[in-house]
């Protein structure tokens, strides 16, 4: 998988959240993805909403991450456009990409909206750090989720 760490989310639409009602608590300039991460830890009631071209580019709508409450990981959720005939072969991509015994992903299809409705800990995705920024951090989500979606639409490279 070749590093693309050079991408930018400076034109993202970026929202911070309240995780009980779900409002926005506040619209974000790129710039407050210069954050740790640790940001989340530290308020733990909120979580991120990032749009970009990037990810619309690989069938992803929108990325929300926050700290999971009872595990302290950092979740990852997405509605991803792949067809429903792609859920074995997605499901095996997960269990190959994901490391760590504690590895764990949610993935179920919505037939109202033709999306994949899934979560993964990005705790367990190749390159996460706790130090990272909360711009690494979507830059590896993106890296991931490009991956995932090229080995799925194109199994022989």
């Amino acid at each position: 998988m070749e590093n693309k760490q050079n991408i930018s989310f400076t034109d993202s639409y970026i929202e911070r959240c309240s995780k009980e009602t779900e409002t926005m608590i506040a619209n974000e300039s790129s710039g407050f993805l210069n954050q740790p991460i640790t940001y989340l830890k530290e308020h733990k009631n909120e979580f991120i909403y990032v749009e970009s071209i990037l990810f619309e580019q690989i069938g992803v709508e929108g990325v929300s991450l926050e700290v999971d409450d009872v595990f302290g990981t950092y979740d990852v959720m997405l509605g991803l456009k792949l067809q429903k005939k792609f859920e074995k072969v997605l499901k095996e991509q997960f269990n190959q990409s994901l490391h760590g015994d504690e590895a764990k992903f949610d993935l179920m299809f919505s037939q109202a909206d033709g999306l994949w409705d899934l979560n993964f800990a990005l705790n367990y995705v190749r390159g996460f750090q706790e130090d990272i920024s909360l711009n690494n951090a979507f830059q590896i989500i993106h890296q991931f989720l490009t991956h995932l979606v090229e080995s799925i639409k194109n199994p022989a490279s």
